[in-house]
């Protein structure tokens, strides 16, 4: 078989997106089309671009693209008619990605997709106006709603000192298995004159590029940074933010992280456990130079000594928001020594996160520490807004007590709350993540809708909402309470900006929450309604549509689906007056409570939908609580948009009518309006206030990897390493591969410090063929009373057997116009795996006249450099530097053949040549290079 692709132009992409975990961010629709044909699987031809190679254990999925994707937070996965397969690892080419199948069936008619962020990367889309934009010519996609009623306390304003700026860098750290030293490098922003100790502010940024060239428009994701190109100053771009914080009293500092941005593709976990690492070590440099100033920089050496690490609050953008979920929960839990960079004693206490358009891998949120969601409606980055699982997935997992919040900001984009990765305000390229095709603008988040907003505005509402975090997480000042927790109002300072709220956690109490065992565990539901699964490719059971699905945050995908407990209750109705019942399995308790808060999700741009709530308890009594509206997002089909709004009703009316509030059994929904849809996330009883956050000692659960050899025979039998911490029992969901390799099956499992709960054991058999590693992947989430720290491990049979050998002889290297040039690549025997490699172009020796793009087949140029140069180019200087034409010899056969097809253009010319060096990757993806080869055409003038 003949593969003809494009080569990378530096290994620096490579290194962003190689990797269990890689990372894609912005990726436009189309951006990275496949250009390589398709190959059957079952006698189907596979989509353009998809191959599976390999055998038995060993076998991949591979997709190749026509030109890399930049560098970014969202992971690059893989999918089956919308089914998570995983997320592969990127060759060094840069555009071929391979996944691990094992024993996964993947039929040649399975709608296979490439997506980062719920973005398409392998299919141009057409140009089409959103399905979702109105029937009324020039109407505006959704109607603006009324403002927000204005909190009397404005969180957003600055408070009365003066600030005072400054930076530090010390010696590099090395972290658990990054080769190279990563920065210790942060931008300070203080207040002067500000008495007594003051609060702590932590600013960590994601996974941007790394490195720029100064006036150019050249950046990268190398680390270190190569010779010529510049650190990109990311940790600098949450100045207006600082100097809020600053003005208000508190010690800020932001993080460079570009150290781990640059090695984490090889994270296990995408570099969370190295961004919390990489965290506490900032904090306990600070606590050493409270406890001794003189030894502090001179930038910071008045702050460190009024820095109060009792009251510290973190803040991440991205995959920092991960990093600085992670860094609170060692803080409480420590991580296993040789995961973890830090040594030393906890010096320093975490009131609360707020984490920004933030990734959440794991999907394991640390449930007793409050937190405060970002979620920017138009990400074109992290677009699936998988951070709402910050609030979802704490949901009876801790002790409930900590408020964990979600503000939806609508026209907010994924890299604009950073300055410096905003066009127009950073020192390096910078880029709107929200892509916009300029003939068919998205009606919501395009530039100069009416919905978006401008660079300075989404900063300015940043930074009040941070400020009202902090006010409320570590000041504990209940009065700006009502902008998070979804009672519905708005900071003043936040401009234009609409900034929508909901919560979970707090003084609320459990009532009707599918999927949780605290309320009742498992509902009933009856009428114009059905319990529906989140994340399900089964159309009957889940909760969107399949054109729906990554619609909404509530529902992102997660390692492995279906899941069981994840659930919702969808509501479908043709009339008013059809109600929805949904039942308790055992009563919950109401008692206490102020109203019962719902969180509702209708369809975008959708107005007036209107549902009356009802309550029943154990004895059968009914109390009418109230009638509640609920309006859509503005959204559009590129949009995450099914987002829940919280609505309450007062539990007064049950009172009056006597029902027993300690025993609620059922709620009933009935619709007002005369169609419709929506879906019910959750129902809590209410009541205001904060209660006191004290996290429980909890059992960790940290999943490793062993790396064995595969060995040349038989069978053996491995177990996944699983270390269990902390004090307690405590229950764990554990995903493992099914029997057969097609999906996954779990089981829920109590752990306990010092017991061998978790036992996983894997089957490795070996043979004497070179081929891949080959990985058998467990994951694990906490269900109650646990914490899960590395939610991914498993065992990895590492190849032991050499590469064959390969040998290329000419077969035709001296042609006339209008033939093919063929090389013929033969290896010593077959292997498990693809061999892969190519022929990389010199110029012919002594100056002689070298082929170039206009002598050859027009369709072979594409394919090979991605697109036709004109004017013509000659072969040894493409139009991106380090193209070449790729070949790959099939697992299980030795021989594949390299074409050059040559075009007769009619004009006279001498003869003319090509010289190549060919080459194969090596089982590290290191190019190793053969004999030269070379070719000459004759004219045919």
């Amino acid at each position: 078989m003949i593969r003809v692709t494009r080569g990378v132009t530096t290994a620096v992409t490579l290194l962003a997106l190689a990797g269990a975990s890689p990372g894609l961010a912005y990726a436009q629709p189309g951006g990275a089309g496949a250009r390589a044909g398709g190959a059957a699987v079952n006698g189907t031809e596979l989509p353009e671009g998809w191959r599976i190679v390999g055998s038995g254990a060993g076998r991949q999925l591979v997709w190749t693209a026509d030109r890399a994707v930049p560098m970014g937070d969202a992971r690059v996965e893989f999918r089956a008619g919308g089914r998570l397969l995983g997320h592969p690892v990127a060759a060094p080419d840069g555009r071929s990605f391979r996944l691990p199948l094992g024993d996964e069936r993947v039929d040649g008619g399975a709608a296979l997709s490439v997506t980062a962020g719920d973005r398409r990367l392998d299919a141009e889309e057409p140009a089409r106006a959103p399905r979702l934009r109105p029937a009324t010519p020039g109407a505006p996609v959704a109607r603006p709603e009324a403002p927000l009623p204005a909190n009397p306390v404005d969180p957003g304003v600055p408070g009365p000192y003066r600030t005072t700026s400054g930076e530090y860098a010390l010696a590099s750290v090395r972290l658990p298995g990054f080769p190279a030293p990563v920065e210790m490098r942060a931008a300070v922003t203080v207040p002067r004159d500000a008495p007594g100790k003051r609060p702590v502010a932590l600013f960590l940024h994601g996974r941007h590029g790394t490195c720029y060239t100064a006036g150019s428009e050249e950046d990268s994701g190398a680390w270190p940074c190569p010779a010529g190109m510049r650190p990109i100053p990311s940790h600098q771009g949450y100045g207006a933010a600082q100097r809020l914080l600053a003005s208000q009293g508190y010690v800020t500092l932001s993080v460079s992280a570009n150290g781990v941005n640059g090695q984490d593709h090889a994270a296990e976990d995408g570099g969370a456990q190295a961004r919390s690492s990489l965290v506490r070590l900032h904090l306990a440099r600070w606590a050493e130079w409270g406890a001794r100033p003189e030894k502090a920089p001179a930038a910071v050496r008045k702050a460190a000594a009024a820095a109060d690490l009792s009251r510290v609050l973190l803040v991440g953008h991205s995959r920092g928001g991960e990093g600085v979920n992670r860094a609170a929960l060692d803080s409480l839990s420590a991580p296993p020594a040789a995961q973890d960079a830090y040594r030393g004693p906890v010096r320093w206490k975490i009131r609360g996160t707020v984490l920004i358009g933030p990734t959440i891998f794991g999907q394991n949120p640390v449930p007793d520490v409050p937190s405060l969601t970002v979620l920017p409606g138009c990400d074109g980055d992290v677009s699936d807004l998988q951070g709402q699982m910050y609030l979802d997935a704490t949901r009876g997992v801790g002790r409930g007590t900590a408020l964990h919040s979600a503000v939806y900001v609508v026209g907010a984009n994924h890299n604009f709350f950073n300055s410096e990765w905003t066009p127009g305000q950073a020192q390096a390229p910078a880029v709107d993540d929200f892509w916009s095709d300029g003939e068919q603008p998205d009606p919501v988040c395009s530039p100069g809708t009416a919905t978006r907003l401008t660079a300075p505005q989404q900063q300015t509402a940043g930074a009040a909402y941070i400020a009202a975090a902090a006010r409320l997480f570590v000041a504990g000042d209940d009065r700006v309470r009502p902008l998070l927790d979804g009672t519905g109002r708005r900071a003043p300072s936040a401009g234009p900006a609409r900034v929508l709220a909901h919560a979970v956690g707090a003084a609320r109490t459990p009532a009707f929450v599918p999927g949780s065992a605290d309320a009742g565990a498992a509902l009933t539901v009856s009428g114009a309604g059905r319990l529906c699964a989140q994340i399900d490719e089964d159309a009957a059971r889940s909760c969107l549509a399949p054109d729906e699905s990554g619609r909404s945050p509530h529902f992102a995908f997660w390692e492995t689906s279906p899941e069981p407990g994840r659930d919702a209750v969808a509501l479908r109705w043709t009339r008013a007056g059809t109600p929805v019942t949904v039942r308790t399995a055992r009563p919950v308790s109401l008692a206490g409570a102020e109203s019962l808060a719902l969180r509702v999700i209708v369809p975008p741009n959708s107005r007036g939908t209107e549902l009356d709530v009802t309550v029943t308890d154990a004895s059968g009594r009914r109390a009418a609580l109230g009638r509640v509206r609920v309006d859509g997002l503005p959204g559009s089909e590129r949009m995450a948009s099914y987002w829940a709004r919280e609505v309450r009703v007062p539990l007064a009316p049950a009172i009056r009518a006597g029902l027993d509030l300690k025993r609620a059994a059922a709620l009933e929904l009935t619709p007002r309006t005369a169609a419709g849809r929506a879906w019910l996330v959750d129902s809590w009883g209410f009541r205001p206030g904060l209660p006191a956050v004290r996290p429980a000692a909890l059992p960790r659960v940290d999943l490793g990897r062993l790396t064995v050899d595969e060995g040349n025979s038989g069978l053996r039998t491995y177990r996944v390493p699983v270390t269990v911490s902390g004090t307690g029992s405590g229950q764990v969901r554990v995903f493992s591969p099914a029997p057969g390799g097609e999906g996954f099956t779990s089981r829920v499992v109590t752990v306990r410090p010092g017991h061998r709960d978790i036992d996983v054991k894997v089957p490795v058999e070996g043979n004497t063929r070179y081929g891949w590693d080959v990985t058998r992947d467990v994951f694990v989430k906490a269900v109650r009373g646990a914490v899960v720290g590395a939610h991914r491990g498993g065992v990895t049979a590492r190849n032991d057997d050499p590469m064959p050998v390969a040998r290329v002889t000419p077969v035709a290297d001296a042609v006339g116009e209008g033939q093919a040039l063929v090389w013929r690549v033969t290896l010593s025997q077959p292997a498990d795996a693809d061999v892969m490699g190519g022929f990389s172009f010199l110029a012919p020796a002594g100056g002689a006249p070298e082929l170039s793009t206009a002598d050859l087949d027009p369709e072979w140029v594409r394919d090979t450099y991605g697109s036709v140069p004109d004017p013509a180019r000659p072969l040894s200087r493409p139009e991106y530097p380090d193209s070449y034409a790729a070949f790959a010899v099939p697992a299980g056969e030795t021989v594949t053949e390299v074409r050059v097809p040559t075009v007769k253009d009619g004009v006279a010319e001498p003869v003319e040549g090509l010289r190549a060096v060919p080459f194969v990757y090596d089982a590290e993806w290191r190019q190793v290079p053969g004999a030269e080869v070379t070719g000459t055409v004759r004219d045919a003038s």
